[in-house]
């Protein structure tokens, strides 16, 4: 009872003080109450803490710890990735899933919930198998890839329905800001993900890694479960027709991809994603090798950059809410992008920490921008029971362009240093710097290449989703 009270008094404060501390609190409304919303954004912050898992905290432990080959840890981190192109398809499944009880995004959300627990409980043993080279050769490697694959199938199958359900939920002028507000839970998920991970790995051993993941496959379970529970009500129409034929995913994308827009917006999406991620892995070593930052001091960078998305999602929010042209709002994004860009490249012959942090905190910007708007355009695409499909296709292209581009912005950062080492470039040009200023300069011209293909879609204009359509100095917050 005293439980029950303790957790009442915690939801009313939540419901008084809410709207005015938590950043896009109003995106709530009769229809989905804040306690409802924040609960259903908790799938977030799972997706965060596996993403915090398999790029950052088990890369680190992997290679130091556990002495795994680099190559091999690369390959690893890429595989969930693999399953990135099938969002759409996902997406379409919950569209078109037939149940008894007529849900269709539950049952993909606990599907996903499954996949990420199944993944992180075999992960430890898998990745001391790899370790300590016992058994076959080829055990290790495939115990270790089968855990990643199936904690990153569990990621994409629960954001994809996840974000669906919160598209069905939420009225549409509602949309902009309730998906800020799940990409600041995400935000804040990773942060603090983070934190705890590195404070209970603080002092490392087999025995504690393993406490570690399993401790994150039960909390998965237990906040996946939270945000489910009773967000999708019983459709006893869909219940009822359960058993006719559905539409087939070609025919589907064949409807849904008609639009001359979307296909463009696709490949909007795919180049202004791969160039506002290249330098994601970059940024650290950059600061730390070029500009002889600390280690504590490229370690802000994150917070900067985070900073940068979080103002981003509310300036978002804000201007689209209101009815702001998405495709405006994403070719600023990308502008900021260049011109963030440009700020880090100028800083390494002004020798100035102080500007690379400002760009590091306009790349997040940019960033932010370019994801909100680019998703929400999508969204506005989805016509009747085909929100599952536009988010689907939007995380497809854009965690496959990311994924990419991690993995390309290390390779060519090594080749171009390499052959600048090796004096190909000219004598002005072989310093290690190089091959860093390479990659920015690529992920200006993929930026530029974005703005170009958005021409057309400028001049037609996007889907509104508020009631005006002004956006200009006049409309940003404070102005």
């Amino acid at each position: 009872m005293t439980g029950k009270k303790g957790a009442g008094a915690f939801m009313g404060l939540i419901n008084r003080f809410g709207p005015s501390i938590l950043p896009f609190a109003d995106a709530a409304s009769e229809e989905l109450p804040l306690q409802r919303l924040l609960r259903l954004a908790l799938f977030q912050v799972s997706v965060g803490m596996s993403m915090v898992l398999l790029t950052g905290t088990l890369n680190r432990v992997m290679v130091v710890e556990l002495g795994v080959s680099a190559w091999l840890v690369a390959v690893m981190v890429a595989l969930p990735i693999t399953f990135a192109p099938l969002r759409a398809l996902l997406g379409h499944r919950s569209d078109n899933h037939k149940s008894a009880f007529g849900w269709r995004r539950v049952p993909y959300l606990w599907m996903g919930t499954l996949l990420q627990f199944a993944g992180l409980a075999i992960m430890p043993f898998a990745l001391l198998v790899l370790s300590e080279g016992s058994g076959p050769f080829f055990l290790g490697p495939l115990a270790a890839a089968l855990a990643f694959l199936l904690v990153g199938a569990g990621m994409h199958t629960t954001q994809t329905a996840g974000l669906a359900l919160a598209t069905d939920l939420a009225a549409q002028e509602q949309r902009p800001r309730v998906v800020a507000l799940l990409y600041v839970i995400l935000l804040a998920g990773m942060l603090l993900a983070s934190a705890v991970f590195g404070l209970l790995l603080r002092d490392y051993s087999p025995g504690r890694l393993i406490e570690v993941l399993q401790g994150a496959a039960v909390v998965t379970i237990g906040l996946n479960l939270l945000a489910l529970w009773k967000q999708e009500a019983v459709n006893h129409e869909r219940a009822k027709a359960r058993h006719e034929p559905g539409v087939p995913f070609l025919e589907a994308w064949r409807s849904f991809s008609a639009h001359s827009q979307i296909r463009r917006l696709l490949v909007v999406i795919g180049l202004g994603t791969l160039g506002l991620n290249m330098q994601d892995i970059l940024l650290e070593p950059y600061g730390g090798e070029i500009l002889g930052m600390s280690v504590s001091a490229t370690t802000t960078l994150t917070a900067l950059w985070a900073a940068g998305m979080l103002a981003a999602f509310s300036l978002a929010a804000y201007q689209l809410t209101r009815g702001a042209d998405p495709y405006r709002v994403a070719a600023l994004g990308a502008l900021i992008g260049v011109a963030a860009f440009l700020i880090v490249v100028a800083a390494v012959p002004l020798e100035s920490t102080l500007i690379f942090r400002l760009g590091t905190g306009l790349i997040g910007f940019g960033g932010g921008l370019f994801a909100v708007s680019t998703l929400l355009a999508m969204m506005a695409f989805a016509q009747g029971d085909q929100s599952g499909m536009a988010v689907g296709a939007w995380g497809a292209v854009q965690a496959t362009a990311a994924g990419a581009a991690m993995a390309l912005g290390g390779i060519l950062r090594d080749l171009v240093g390499l052959f600048a080492g090796w004096g190909l470039f000219g004598e002005g040009l072989s310093g290690a710097a190089t091959g860093y200023l390479a990659v920015y300069y690529l992920e200006i011209g993929l930026l530029v290449a974005a703005l170009v293909m958005m021409v057309p879609l400028l001049r037609e204009g996007g889907p509104r989703h508020g009631g005006s359509s002004r956006f200009g100095i006049s409309d940003f917050p404070g102005a």
